[in-house]
């Protein structure tokens, strides 16, 4: 009897600049009930980089203890960022704050940073303008800069000139749990970034609800997502990490297995000749 064939398809890690990752679910630990919940949700995700927004680095729970004293920084790349900052002066300072953090710890995360720099408070859009800026000072400092951006194609394209080492397009607001509401703006994303590039690492960041929302991203071609709020305030965290995880292997499966065109009409899926029964003419 013949074995039976488990996998037919390999995958490469995902390289971000200098950083190799085994999981393509980067997860961020903010908004959890406890930390000892936010450590079950992250290795239920099967995630090894995590986001850490430096402003709440310092803040304790009601037993006085740290985030960080919840994660296992030998375990997990930490990936500081800038969430909070509206302006690129504040976000380089924050940056170099969250390097001086994770040099102290002995974190390989030292070296990058993820870059918000928000509009408002209301949209958290991010602002094209202070991004670009700060995405410029950051990489003239020795940052790999992961840049959080809107997903118009054009100030993708002007970030990856400013050295960005990953741009991320957001699918719907921060936090709003939408998904990825203009597919058509991510796959130019992907074309405009990856056209001599092919292996440039462009990251969906933020906006997914569901597990389908992080399979439909990963099905368009993008090499990861990240993602925080669909985890840390679903009604049971640690199965959604699960779902999640599964999810985004699932999505990648399906993009590098090539799916099927989408037709007007239907194909049948058993061959028309020998058929013994009436046929209709077309």
């Amino acid at each position: 009897m013949p074995a039976i064939e488990t996998e037919t398809t390999t995958d490469a890690p995902l390289r971000i600049g200098t950083h190799t990752l085994r999981s393509r679910l980067i997860v961020g630990t903010g908004k959890y009930a406890t930390h000892e919940q936010m450590a079950d949700a992250l290795d239920r995700s099967g995630t090894d980089c995590v986001t850490v927004a430096v402003r709440r680095e310092r803040l304790i729970d009601s037993e006085g203890r740290n985030l960080l004293d919840a994660l296992d920084t030998s375990r997990y790349t930490i990936l500081p960022n800038t969430a909070g900052c509206f302006s690129a002066d504040d976000a380089v300072r924050v940056a170099k704050l969250g390097r001086e953090i994770l040099l102290g710890l002995e974190n390989p995360g030292a070296d990058w940073v993820k870059l918000e720099c928000l509009a408002d408070k209301r949209t958290l859009l991010p602002d094209p303008i202070e991004t670009v800026a700060a995405t410029e000072k950051l990489v003239a400092d020795g940052f790999q800069v992961l840049v959080y951006t809107s997903d118009d194609p054009v100030v993708a394209k002007r970030l990856k000139n400013a050295g960005a080492t990953s741009v991320m397009p957001a699918g719907s607001p921060i936090g709003s749990g939408q998904g990825v509401l203009n597919a058509n703006n991510i796959k130019i994303c992907l074309e405009y970034l990856k056209e001599d590039d092919p292996d440039y690492p462009v990251i969906v960041d933020a906006g997914v609800g569901a597990a389908s929302d992080v399979a439909a991203a990963m099905e368009l071609g993008v090499d990861g997502i990240l993602l925080n709020t669909a985890i840390a305030h679903a009604a049971d965290p640690l199965r959604m990490a699960r779902a999640m995880r599964r999810a985004c292997q699932a999505g990648r499966d399906s993009y590098l297995s090539g799916r099927i065109p989408r037709r007007l009409y239907a194909t049948a899926s058993s061959p028309d000749e020998g058929v013994i029964t009436w046929q209709p003419k077309e």
